[in-house]
């Protein structure tokens, strides 16, 4: 059965129209309520990040659940992975993020959290898309719900994230900077990194409800990249809109992705006996970190693109690392998400330990070039089932041989199929990527 209102993470959009609504919130709030309620009496956690629409939902969602007979505790602006760890040690009976995460501040939706600390099961969203749909009631006023402000939440992130990294670890002497893209983080990441002896030098932490995200954070990490080379730091750590992302730069002013990260990590686990089972990317993922990691003897595992499809292969092959390019990186022997910060401190102890900086982290991964066309189409096309295009691919496959990779894929969210050549040759890439995009308009008529 296919899910109405849930997408692969939790429901997103644009404020003001549906399903983002207030009405659509109270709503969703009173139904999550109901479903939690015939699981036994517990409370609900709520945070949210920065943007301006987030006291508006946080109002709906709190009246919603309040109605259902459901005791909630409002937890202010807090990190998405905050709220996961919370949920799980609080033993809440769900947890509630109102973010749209890297997205502008005219957007918002709303995820959830199980008890453990992980999305909720596709059945128990189903469940609540059920009383979605149905009718509203309110239970009897002895048994309505109660509200309250959880004032210590902060604090006890911020202890868990520096607990993720061993104590007698020494980070004084380093110089970082970092960019909380005006979100969740702002209160949040500065004392972290501070608390650990690193000196910190801040920016993007003066949300206004309207800022987050723009031209800074994780997405636009140019802005970081300026500053580090500005203050002589040793490094720089940029986060998204909700924490559960982070793209860093070394002392040279150089961006450092995803893949990157994730393979400084995963080269330190091996080295310390604590890797356990593959690492698992997607689709996207660097071919340049898939040789790197090769060279190490750890396989690489490719999942749809999304974090969800990450946990899921993560979980099913009993890895405990894996992310994507944009910064979305799963430590489950730290915690039960991705989590921004957490995945930033575990590359700062391999640098502490390692006496190595960024840059010479990095360097035994070489990213290759990677061009991505997208071609626009006014009908549904499988690119796997067109023949013509499968032809055009082979072609181009047999070209690059083991050193390169070709991905065609739908678009789940606009009418494009994306065409990607990754490759040794930027020169070839392009070429060989512009030329495959030119087929598929013909194979698709555009």
């Amino acid at each position: 059965m296919t899910k109405k209102y849930f997408g692969t993470d939790g429901i997103r959009g644009r404020v003001g129209e549906a399903p983002i609504t207030a009405d659509f919130l109270l709503k969703l709030g009173w139904a999550t309520g109901r479903v939690f309620a015939e699981e036994g009496h517990g409370f609900v956690l709520v945070g949210k990040d920065t943007r301006i629409s987030g006291y508006m939902f946080e109002s709906a969602l709190e009246a919603g659940l309040t109605a259902a007979g459901v005791d909630t505790r409002l937890l202010g602006p807090m990190p998405t992975p905050g709220i996961a760890y919370l949920t799980r040690t609080l033993r809440a009976s769900a947890g509630i993020v109102i973010s749209a995460s890297h997205n502008p501040y005219y957007d918002n939706g709303v995820k959830f959290f199980s008890v453990q600390g992980t999305k909720l099961p596709d059945e128990v969203e189903k469940k609540i898309e059920h009383y979605i749909d149905s009718s509203m009631t309110t239970v009897e006023s002895s048994r309505l719900g109660k509200a309250k402000r959880l004032v210590d939440a902060a604090g006890r992130y911020i202890e868990f994230c520096k607990a993720s990294v061993p104590s007698g670890l020494d980070f004084k002497g380093l110089r970082i900077v970092i960019d909380c893209a005006h979100g969740a983080t702002y209160h949040i990441a500065p004392h972290v990194f501070s608390e650990v002896g690193a000196e910190v030098v801040t920016i993007g932490a003066e949300p206004d409800g309207l800022n987050i995200n723009d031209e800074c954070g994780s997405t636009r990490p140019e802005k970081l990249a300026a500053a580090v080379l500005e203050y002589r730091a040793d490094l720089g750590i940029a986060f998204d809109g909700d924490g559960d992302r982070v793209i860093m730069v070394d002392h040279k002013g150089e961006i450092v992705d995803g893949d990157e990260l994730i393979y400084i990590i995963a080269k330190s686990r091996l080295k310390s006996g604590q890797l356990s089972g593959p690492v698992v990317g997607t689709l996207m993922t660097n071919l340049g970190m898939e040789h790197g990691l090769k060279n190490l003897g750890i396989d690489l595992m490719r999942a749809k693109v999304g974090d969800r499809y990450v946990m899921e292969m993560l979980t099913a092959n009993n890895g405990i690392l894996g992310g994507e390019n944009s910064g979305h990186i799963i430590c489950l022997d730290r915690t039960t998400t991705g989590d921004g910060i957490i995945s930033a401190l575990q590359v700062m102890a391999e640098m502490q330990s390692s006496g190595k900086n960024l840059y010479e982290l990095k360097s035994g991964m070489q990213k290759y070039p990677q061009v991505l066309v997208n071609v626009k189409t006014s009908k549904k096309v499988d690119p796997d089932k067109d023949e013509s295009i499968q032809k055009a691919v082979k072609s181009i496959e047999k070209k690059l041989g083991d050193t390169g990779r070709v991905l065609l894929r739908a678009s789940g969210t606009e009418p494009l199929i994306r065409v990607m050549v990754e490759g040794q040759s930027e020169g070839l890439v392009k070429e060989y990527a512009n030329y495959l995009a030119g087929d598929v308009k013909k194979a698709i008529g555009a």
